[in-house]
């Protein structure tokens, strides 16, 4: 997966604006189709022609293949985070705004870990993300060197409003990123490498008590 040195590289931070959004999503739509399909070998003319945009659309959007490939991944882990129980209050973009801060991430954080559960593609991706450095070692290297608020920007986003806001107290949010993560995802991610599920009273135990560890550490009582 080298990149193609004569492809064009982003500007700033690539194109901007509605129509370029729209076809921003329809290219990682593509590739995450093609990827659950095909691998992360799939080549850049296959991906450009799924989305019906240029290859040098690809390019100027991503700058890399890697860099398509970290897009594409970072959203599958953050596209469960928004979804609340029958539309409450429990987006993680909400959370701010919530009267009892702990009540609301404990919904939050169930809708998310049962959608985690349920979602197979993303579980594909991750194996997919874990085989990848053996085959293609420089997509291991772009997928080290960003940073945890890149993988996960929803995460971060809601966490980076909660301490705007005065609701949290965050001196390094890359670390308290990770940290949400350790304690409400990654056992599950853990037992589904082994082929095993938690079940679902201990999966409400370990969800509640990893919110109030994270609270504990965080709150700051306003």
């Amino acid at each position: 997966m080298t990149p193609d040195s004569t492809a064009p590289r982003p500007r700033g931070d690539g194109p901007s604006g509605p129509r370029a959004e729209r076809k921003r999503q329809a290219i990682v739509t593509a590739a995450r189709a093609l990827f659950l399909r095909e691998g992360f070998g799939v080549g850049m003319d296959a991906i450009a022609a799924a989305a019906q945009v240029s290859k040098v659309t690809v390019y100027n959007h991503f700058g890399s293949k890697e860099a398509l490939v970290t897009a594409v991944v970072a959203g599958a882990l953050d596209e469960h985070v928004d979804t609340g129980d029958d539309g409450s209050p429990a987006a993680l973009d909400r959370l701010a705004d919530a009267d009892d801060l702990r009540a609301a991430l404990v919904v939050a954080a169930r809708a998310w870990v049962r959608a985690v559960r349920a979602d197979h593609e993303v579980t594909t991706l991750r194996n997919l993300v874990a085989a990848a450095p053996h085959r293609f070692p420089e997509l291991g290297r772009a997928w080290r060197h960003q940073s945890p608020t890149g993988h996960h920007p929803a995460v971060a986003g809601a966490l980076r409003e909660l301490a705007a806001r005065g609701r949290l107290e965050i001196p390094d949010l890359e670390v308290a990123t990770l940290q949400l993560y350790a304690l409400l995802v990654h056992p599950h991610v853990v037992f589904g490498q082994y082929g095993a599920t938690m079940n679902d009273d201990l999966t409400e135990r370990l969800l509640v008590g990893g919110v109030d560890t994270f609270l504990s550490r965080y709150a700051t009582g306003v």
